[in-house]
């Protein structure tokens, strides 16, 4: 056994958050009216780590009932050790969902408070590959009116973000009008992605292929269950050549992302580092995507991908969800906003550069 190099964990702090949308929201598959956060904190050698995850309040008591007396006392900068024990204490309960979750919020803790401790912002930690990360304007619920739909496409049009993605699927004789109408807001330059969350058929997807690439639609995400691999095979083989498939957003292990590159079914990989146990998950998943020579997506929390995005050679972009963006800068000082279409971590801040404003936060506390 080698030695600890580094302060003990010595306790952790976990508390859980409501927060209502500003609008109703719905993809292709469900709908809400709240999101919930998980805030982790660790403590180690005086200084406050911090990591998050979107998820149920039951990931905040999984992590207070049994992650976080695995990690008091471990080697803080022994991030891997701490990783693996937790993977290994939840055997029984199960890998995929809120148990993947949790460890996402801890590790991601873990990872910022390292960063802090040494004093570095967290993607010179990582070690930097670029400035700066390309993101994309998602949102475009399928609960919106059209004129919300537009407004909100053609205000990060109009802000300078080259690429905005909109939700389909819940009506879809409705979706190619929804989508002409979002073509018609931001321009013929701005590149238009869709995501249907799974809520096709496969003969659907195949007929709307072809339609949205008349619309000059570059980006298909989910058009079938990301649990049915052969139908995305099929619709990745059988889609016009300027669109490209992507999934992997329900990802919560290596596993599953190693499934879905070895069975052809994506063009570019997506991962969430809210929901593949954390910056360490999302580092290998980059490992999968590099090994072979394709691209990898950050799905939402921006604030969080926003320093691994500029670390990980595989990053095409990340999401730059309206619910989440929303709750970031409500939640913490120090997020980042695109500029020129894409964020620049603030190399002045340590770690992942974020400050919880804990009296902001507190009426929604659950």
């Amino acid at each position: 056994m080698t030695e600890s190099t580094g302060p003990r964990v010595e306790k952790i702090d976990v508390s859980a958050y409501k927060v209502p949308t500003d609008l109703p929201e719905a993809d292709g598959t469900i709908e809400w009216d709240s999101t919930t956060i998980v805030i982790v904190e660790p403590t180690a050698g005086g200084v406050r780590g911090l990591g998050y995850t979107y998820a149920d309040v039951a990931t905040a008591l999984l992590i207070k009932d049994r992650l976080a007396s695995i990690v008091v006392g471990m080697d803080v900068f022994a991030i891997s050790g701490a990783w693996a024990a937790m993977v290994r204490s939840i055997r029984n309960l199960g890998r995929p969902g809120i148990v993947s979750m949790a460890i996402s919020a801890v590790d991601s803790a873990l990872w910022d408070l390292k960063a802090r401790l040494l004093g570095l912002p967290l993607v010179t930690l990582l070690g930097s590959v670029r400035d700066g990360v390309p993101v994309y304007g998602s949102g475009g619920f399928t609960s919106y009116t059209t004129e919300q739909l537009q407004k909100q496409l053609g205000g990060w049009a109009e802000q300078g973000i080259p690429r905005v993605k909109m939700k389909i699927g819940t009506h879809p004789d409705d979706d190619l009008n929804r989508v002409r109408a979002a073509r018609q807001a931001i321009g013929d330059s701005t590149e238009l992605f869709v995501d249907a969350n799974g809520a096709y058929s496969r003969k659907q997807a195949l007929a709307f292929a072809d339609q949205f690439a008349e619309l000059n639609v570059k980006w298909f995400e989910e058009p079938v269950s990301s649990d049915d691999l052969e139908g995305l095979n099929l619709i990745r083989n059988r889609a016009p050549a300027c669109m490209e498939i992507a999934a992997g957003e329900y990802g919560y292990d290596q596993t599953y992302f190693r499934r879905m590159l070895e069975a052809e079914a994506v063009d570019v990989l997506q991962a969430d580092a809210t929901r593949c146990a954390g910056i360490t998950g999302f580092i290998s998943a980059a490992a999968l995507c590099e090994a072979r020579s394709m691209q990898l997506s950050a799905h939402c929390g921006p604030s969080l991908h926003a320093h691994p995005g500029c670390a990980l050679k595989p990053v095409r972009h990340l999401e730059y969800f309206h619910d989440h963006v929303r709750i970031e800068h409500l939640f913490f000082d120090g997020t980042l906003t695109p500029v020129n279409g894409r964020l620049v971590p603030d190399l002045s801040r340590k770690g992942i550069g974020l400050e919880f404003k804990r009296n902001d936060a507190a009426k929604y506390a659950l």
